[in-house]
Parts: C-alpha cells; structure tokens; sequence
C-alpha cells in the first residue's frame, strides 16, 4: 500500500471509493446530513467496517467519537446504532448506521478496536435494550440493575398522563400509549 506525504490528505470521495471496493454490497445508502457524511450499512458489517477503517494507513480512522442507539418506532426496523468515526490526522469525521428489528436487538461489539466502544456500548443496552455479541462485561450503567425496561425507546410517554401542561408530541412520540 502506498503512503501519503504529510501534504497530502485524503479525501471524503476517497474513503467513500475504498468503502464500496470493499463493502459494496454491506452500503444500504449514503447521503450527507449538514455536510457530514453518514452510511447506512447492514449491521453484520459494522465490525469490519471499523476495523477496516480504523486499521488503513491512509485512512486512519481511529478515534471513536460518539456510539449511541436509535429508536424510529414507525420504521420496518425501528432500532438502530449510530457510529461517528473521526481521522485526526486527516481531519476527516463519517457517521455510520445500521438498524434492526426488535426481536434481533444484537451487534458485533467494538471493544476490541476501541476501548472507549465499552461504555457506550453499555449506555446503549442500558437505555435501549441493544446488547453486542462479545462484550466484556455487558451490564446496565446508569440505570438500576433490576429495572425491566429500556427508558430511551419510545414506547412510553415523557410525561405523567395526568398532566395537561405537557405535550408528548414535542418528544417524537406521537399519540402513543404507555405500555
């Protein structure tokens, strides 16, 4: 492989190449949201996807800046895992996605590229219900251990139901009923 002068940077059409020489069929889409390029890729490739990103001497994406679950309740697979990637050394930051359905709530984990992919994993699972296939030690965060649901998804309304100074609609949960 060839290595790029300190002048030299890499391109976003350049990452974006490499990726779909690889993945090509893993990249469900890809847009751009604020300038920001975001892929939406099949959950089975999340982990090589990273590893391979993270592990490119041109590319070096090796800075895990966010991870965090998603809840769409309406979509045909309403639950998700969103993955923002930063290159320091190319100054070049991509948001990656990938959704499933609830009953198939399980990622590869990414402790073993990134460190910090611990915590947020377990943020995930803890407010989501996401669990990742090879965590070290997947166990709720923030929340008490015996609770018996998941407070981030969108199945239950912000607010007491007695209350008519609160409107759920401003949250995304549009007339849904507690469950």
């Amino acid at each position: 492989m060839l290595f790029r002068s300190e002048m030299s940077k890499v391109t976003w059409e350049e990452v974006s190449n490499a990726l779909k020489e690889k993945f090509g069929s893993q990249i469900i889409a890809e847009t751009f949201e604020y300038d920001f390029p975001v892929i939406t890729i099949k959950k089975e490739s999340i982990a090589a996807v990273v590893k391979f990103l993270y592990e490119d001497a041109n590319f070096q994406f090796q800075y895990l800046t966010t991870m965090c679950g998603l809840h769409y309740p309406d979509s045909p697979q309403p639950f998700g895992m969103m993955y923002q990637l930063h290159s320091l050394v190319n100054n070049l930051r991509i948001r990656f996605k990938a959704f499933t359905s609830k009953e198939d709530l399980e990622y590869d984990t990414l402790t073993g590229i990134f460190s910090a992919a611990n915590w947020m994993e377990r943020e995930a699972f803890d407010f989501y219900g996401i669990r990742f296939k090879g965590h070290p030690n997947l166990k709720r965060i923030l929340n008490v251990e015996d609770m018996d649901y998941h407070p981030m998804r969108k199945e239950y309304r912000v607010e007491d139901e007695t209350r008519t100074d609160k409107d759920d609609t401003m949250f995304g949960r549009l007339d849904r009923k507690s469950t």
